[in-house]
């Protein structure tokens, strides 16, 4: 039986290939392991190159890294690490523009005395200043690590100071809000707590290295990241909550979800499959991704989107998005082994943060 029979959906695959955007065709392809035309995959990738929303995204980076951020906020899509991963989601490498390699050679460049990775932004009051917070270091090195950076001896050394501010929360071993100590600024979470989404980044950030080179107690952290979903009910995370706007993608996505979770950890299966409580609550993450994004011909029609991204599919509510639904179907895709339990959640009897707030989408997995 195949993936989309056992979820209840149509598959969307020939409405992908035929898709006006190269970057669904080109993502479509690259998902389809062992089965892609090479051909095909060449003629999507020159044909991402060549699109007008490409050339938009690439106008969107600094000239130079040492230019102060314009985004307001780790969770703008605007923000040139989030910029930098989508280019990277629909196949642009550093090969196919200048800009891109620059732009990582200044990463590169700038470090604190302890490795972690520096981003140059304005403070809430005065000049513009050299700054790291875990959102800045662990999304640097995990866009490093997506263009093929993860073997610089740069990034191996933030991934060590990342390794140094590990902390044991009141839910597990995580990565809380550490303040910067050049500003003193910190995040907003509690100081006991761990902070979902910079946990989320810097695991993505250690799959960029081979499998045999990732450290033990990766495992822990990955088991922490699911106990916050597990302890939805009581011990929510500032901010953090699992009702309709954790299962409902906000596209482009950039911050903490269903959707960055099933991306994270669908990366790092080794790291909870034999848990059975971790498994189960990929299972119930993933079954969420489903039913709230995907209807029952397959398409995803974002349901939320930040203002101003309309000149892509996924930036408009009105109609299926070909790049959204390959987004989300490259994520299933790689959760396919574990297919048959996401399929047998109820994700109605499943509490959350609010309540089961939401209605899912197309048949109820």
């Amino acid at each position: 039986m195949s993936l989309h029979a056992i979820y209840g959906r149509e598959d969307p695959t020939p409405w992908l290939l035929s898709a006006e955007e190269p970057q669904a065709r080109w993502i479509a392809e690259a998902s389809a392991a062992g089965a892609t035309d090479a051909a095909a995959f060449q003629a999507a990738h020159a044909e991402v190159l060549a699109h007008p929303a490409v050339a938009r995204l690439l106008e969107m980076l600094p000239a130079s890294w040492e230019e102060p951020a314009t985004a307001s906020g780790h969770h703008k899509p605007e923000l040139s690490t989030n910029v930098l991963d989508l280019l990277a989601e629909f196949g642009v490498t550093e090969a196919d523009d200048s800009r891109i390699g620059r732009l990582l050679d200044g990463m590169l460049a700038h470090t604190d005395a302890d490795g972690r990775f520096l981003a140059y932004g304005a403070q809430r009051s005065g000049p513009a200043v050299w700054g790291c917070v875990p959102c800045d270091t662990h999304a640097i090195a995990d866009v490093l690590g997506r263009f093929g950076r993860a073997g610089d001896p740069r990034v191996r050394r933030a991934l060590q100071a990342a390794e140094s501010d590990l902390m044991q929360t009141d839910l597990g071993l995580a990565w809380g809000c550490r303040p910067d100590p050049a500003t003193g600024f910190r995040g907003p979470g509690r100081k006991s707590e761990p902070c979902p989404q910079a946990t989320l980044e810097a695991l993505r950030a250690f799959s960029w290295l081979p499998e045999g080179e990732r450290p033990a107690w990766l495992a822990e952290v990955a088991h922490t990241a699911l106990e916050v979903w597990r302890q939805r009910g009581s011990r929510k995370p500032y901010m953090m909550g699992h009702g309709r706007q954790f299962k409902t993608v906000k596209w482009p996505p950039a911050w903490y979800g269903a959707y960055e979770v099933v991306d994270t950890l669908g990366r790092l299966p080794e790291l909870w499959r034999a848990t059975p409580e971790d498994r189960v609550s990929m299972a119930e993450i993933t079954a969420c991704l489903l039913a709230y994004n995907v209807s029952a011909d397959g398409t995803v029609t974002p349901q939320s989107a930040f203002k101003g991204w309309e000149w892509l599919s996924l930036g408009q509510k009105k109609q299926p998005s070909p790049i959204a639904t390959a987004m989300v179907w490259a994520r299933l895709q790689h959760l396919d082994w574990l297919a048959e339990e996401i399929a047998g959640v109820d994700v109605m009897r499943l509490g959350s943060s609010k309540g089961g707030d939401g209605t899912p989408m197309g048949p109820r997995v």
